[in-house]
């Protein structure tokens, strides 16, 4: 690296320390009983230094004074993939799977609570994921069709005493219903229009579901949402409620691993490359359009339905917007079109912050920026999809 490089890296970082220090300050420093600068500084002094120190580590090793460490690390990562790629795929999925089945076991009660949130969210990232990943369509109102589940299981419970188990196909269903009806008009659309148009349906059903007084009683919610039961046993604790949404969550990942390798999965994947090709190549592309909104809509009644017995109490404001943004986000950062990248994209979201739950007021701020830096470092996300086949420019 010359020294002209070396300037240039360190002017950047010092001017982007300077932006960090005119963001931070109005976030610690304004105060109702004043104007207070020690906490902004001793927070800057911390990334300050981590952010010198990291300078400092990049520029040793593109300099290469550290390859003698360097080259063993990397033998051992690779004799590490190397065994990874080696080792039966049912002996991971069983490490897998048991430590999952084990899980509730050994922890608390707050660390089921975190799980049941993480695989809630890992049936809607996968079900978005067809949509996104699969079919490359532009979705920012998909927690419409997880309202539209957990509102059917609410009514069906209580106002006509069916069960969980009756009630979630038929929520699936219905939701499936409401991605056919939101998207049978909007697929024609295509790029920035799309995500508009989906967008706009997002918030329509949302008011729908704080207007409609009789059917959804308004912005007061459904109370009193029964809990799941089989044979006779009532699942009331959140060990038990872990194991149901356990298995949702298993019958959606093969669902979803089921249809990317499927003809449908392909031609999904052809729209999702270039809509135009695959039409003139005779893929039906609105009715597979149309399908791949049907079928992540019903991995996202699923979610809802046990969303709402887990809460028992559905109400609007859990179906924003920001809800759609952080699914999507999942789907993004992880890896559009892999199964366990979405899964990795719901950790690094949902579980990590709450690791960090002592810094609740840098949260955000540490998720912005690692948002960033991942986008710019793996803009393919942290598990990209393994593309089948190869391109001629990509052999060039």
């Amino acid at each position: 690296m010359t020294i002209r490089e070396s300037k240039r890296l360190w002017m950047a970082c010092g001017v982007g320390l300077l932006w960090f220090l005119l963001l931070l300050w109005p976030m610690l420093g304004i105060k109702p009983d004043g104007l207070e600068f020690a906490t902004t500084f001793k927070v800057f002094g911390y990334v300050a230094v981590a952010a010198v120190f990291i300078m400092f580590f990049y520029q040793v090793k593109e300099a290469g004074y550290l390859d003698s460490v360097g080259k063993p690390v990397k033998g051992a990562a690779g004799a590490l993939a190397a065994a990874y790629e080696k080792a039966p795929t049912w002996l991971l999925l069983g490490i897998v799977m048991a430590g999952a089945i084990v899980y509730p076991l050994v922890t608390e009660r707050y660390a089921h609570d975190v799980a049941i949130s993480v695989l809630i969210y890992v049936c809607l990232g996968l079900g978005l994921n067809v949509v996104v990943g699969l079919a490359g369509l532009l979705d920012l109102g998909y927690i419409a069709f997880y309202g539209v589940g957990a509102y059917t299981y609410a009514i069906l419970s209580i106002n006509y005493g069916l069960s969980f188990w009756l009630c979630l196909p038929i929520a699936a269903f219905i939701a499936a219903i409401a991605g056919c009806i939101i998207g049978y008009p909007t697929l024609r659309m295509r790029g920035d229009y799309l995500a508009i148009v989906t967008l706009g349906f997002g918030e329509i059903v949302r008011l729908v579901l704080n207007n409609w007084m009789s059917l959804t009683n308004g912005p007061n919610g459904i109370l009193s949402i029964p809990r799941p039961e089989l044979f006779g046993y009532e699942f009331r604790s959140l060990s038990s409620m872990y194991y149901v949404i356990l298995g949702l969550a298993v019958v959606t990942i093969l669902a979803v691993y089921r249809l990317n390798y499927s003809r449908v999965g392909r031609a999904w994947e052809a729209i999702r490359e270039d809509e135009t090709a695959a039409e003139l190549m005779g893929v039906n592309t609105f009715l597979l359009k149309l399908l791949a909104y049907a079928m992540g809509a019903t991995f996202a009644g699923f979610a809802g339905a046990f969303f709402a017995a887990r809460m028992k109490f559905v109400g609007p404001e859990s179906f924003t917007f920001l809800e759609s943004a952080m699914v999507l986000a999942m789907v993004i950062l992880g890896g559009m079109g892999s199964i366990p990248g979405v899964i990795l994209g719901v950790l690094a979201l949902v579980a990590l912050p709450e690791v960090f739950r002592e810094f609740e007021l840098y949260r955000m701020l540490v998720f912005g920026g690692a948002m960033t830096l991942m986008m710019l470092i793996r803009p393919a996300g942290i598990w990209p999809a393994k593309r089948v086949g190869r391109r001629s420019e990509e052999a060039e």
